[in-house]
């Protein structure tokens, strides 16, 4: 694999986890509004996970350029 398609592939996947990022706040939102406290707890915590998993991302983009 080269440097640029493993360079290409950080960026996909920094997106697609903010896409599902997103999605699963939307959902915590509607859990909530059903009562399921827990299970919107859960998935905050889930997005929280996928938000840092993007920002170690983004620090193995900036080291591309070290």
């Amino acid at each position: 694999m080269s440097g640029e398609r493993l360079k290409g592939l950080i960026e996909h996947w920094i997106e697609h986890n903010e896409e599902h990022r997103a999605r699963l706040l939307e959902e915590a939102e509607e859990a909530e509004k059903l009562g399921l406290k827990t299970v919107s707890e859960r998935l905050r915590k889930a997005a929280e996970s996928l938000g840092e998993a993007s920002k170690w991302l983004g620090e193995a983009l900036k080291a591309f350029n070290q």
